[in-house]
């Protein structure tokens, strides 16, 4: 049975993606983000460039988006804690992307937009 999610699970779970665009963000070409999903549950891992490591839970909240709570250290040892709510598409070439609405909740202000696309295998 396709539930109203199978969309967002088939396109994020156990998947990888690199940053495309984050200009007021930590994330750089060199972070890796890793997703995984059960039912509505969203969770994650990331790690490269400016953050040591970081990880990100959340949930499924429609059939193409997600909103996430996400936290990490970076390489200069300051913790840092936001929040986003994304959009679960397809490019041209068949890799899923993410857009991303964002803002942080400590350790900095403000907040922006950034796109990811799936990593190559």
């Amino acid at each position: 049975m396709e539930s109203a999610f199978s969309q967002v699970i088939e396109r994020l779970h156990n998947r990888r993606f690199s940053v495309a665009n984050n200009a007021q963000g930590l994330s750089d070409a060199r972070t890796v983000f890793e997703y995984f999903v059960e039912g509505a549950a969203v969770w994650g891992t990331y790690a490269g460039g400016h953050i040591r490591m970081g990880n990100q839970v959340g949930r499924v909240t429609g059939p193409d988006s997600i909103e996430l709570l996400y936290q990490c250290i970076t390489t200069d040892g300051e913790i840092r804690a936001g929040w986003s709510r994304g959009v679960v598409g397809v490019d041209e070439a068949g890799r899923t992307t993410l857009r991303f609405v964002w803002g942080w909740l400590s350790g900095a202000e403000g907040g922006g937009e950034s796109s990811y696309v799936e990593a190559a295998a």
